[in-house]
C-alpha cells in the first residue's frame, strides 16, 4: 500500500534542500532514473533535468520554501497533493496541485498544475 504523506513529504523535502549533493540523493532515492516533470511553466527529464528545474526556482526564489497543503490523498500507484510557496510566516503567495504517478514506490512522473500565481511571479 502507498503511504500517501511520505512520498508529498519526500517530494516536498526534495524542492526544499539547498545542499546540492544532498538534493541529488534524494532524487536516486526517491525517483525512477526515467522519472519526468511538467506543469505549465517547465519540463524535467531525468534526474538531471528534474535536479535543474529545482536549482532554478531556488535561485529565482531564495527566501521561499514549500510546505504541503492539506492532506494528500490517491489510489494505487497515484497521489495528489497541494503545496504553498512562499516566505516562513505568510500564507503562501504561489500554490498549486501535483499529480504524481508511481513505479516501484519512486516517483516516475509529476504532472503539476498552478492553481495561484501572483502577478509578476
Amino acid at each position: 500500500m502507498t503511504d500517501h504523506m511520505t512520498i508529498a513529504r519526500r517530494y516536498i523535502d526534495l524542492w526544499n534542500e539547498r545542499a546540492t549533493g544532498r538534493r541529488r540523493e534524494l532524487l536516486s532515492e526517491n525517483w525512477t532514473t526515467d522519472a519526468s516533470y511538467v506543469d505549465p511553466l517547465m519540463k524535467g527529464d531525468g534526474r538531471d533535468g528534474i535536479d535543474a528545474l529545482i536549482a532554478g526556482v531556488q535561485e529565482r526564489f531564495p527566501d521561499f520554501r514549500f510546505r504541503l497543503i492539506g492532506e494528500p490523498n490517491g489510489y494505487g500507484d497515484h497521489v495528489r497533493f497541494s503545496w504553498g510557496l512562499g516566505p516562513d510566516g505568510i500564507d503562501s503567495p504561489i500554490k498549486g496541485t501535483d499529480f504524481a504517478v508511481l513505479k516501484d514506490g519512486r516517483i516516475k512522473s509529476i504532472t503539476g498544475f498552478l492553481d495561484q500565481v501572483p502577478a509578476g511571479a
